[in-house]
């Protein structure tokens, strides 16, 4: 009796057990976790409020608009989409750069060094059809 409630038991504990060590198999997997300050972060700037935003240079002189932001294909390097010479949004070209080629001072989004005519000559930046 006791072989048959044992037998039992085991061929239960493989059923139950079976889907779970499918799901298991494969390639092990690690995710590296890394700790931010969540207080520093929140005073930043969304990626919401920054698309649409004016960008001017160290003169305040409107350079361009924040058209979007783009994550490269490597997951790490952000671009930033830009909006110029246009005049109310009419006859805008849109130029791409780096992310990290913007600043921020007294809450706006500064480009050092930038001016219209400069971003101007940059190769227009087209959208993916995809």
């Amino acid at each position: 009796m006791r072989l048959v409630f044992l037998t039992v038991a085991v061929a239960a504990a493989t059923a139950v057990a079976a889907p779970l060590l499918v799901q298991a198999q494969g390639t092990p997997q690690t995710i590296q976790l890394t700790k931010v300050d969540v207080v520093k972060v929140a005073t930043g700037f969304r990626a919401s409020k920054v698309i649409g935003s004016p960008v001017v240079n160290e003169a305040g002189d409107t350079v361009g608009k924040v058209d979007d932001v783009i994550i490269g294909e490597d997951g790490k390097a952000p671009f930033v989409v830009l909006a110029v010479g246009g005049f109310l949004g009419i006859g805008d070209k849109l130029v791409v750069l780096p992310y990290e080629q913007l600043k921020t001072m007294d809450r706006k989004i500064v480009m050092p060094g930038a001016t219209k005519d400069a971003l101007k000559d940059l190769p227009t930046f087209k959208y993916a059809a995809n």
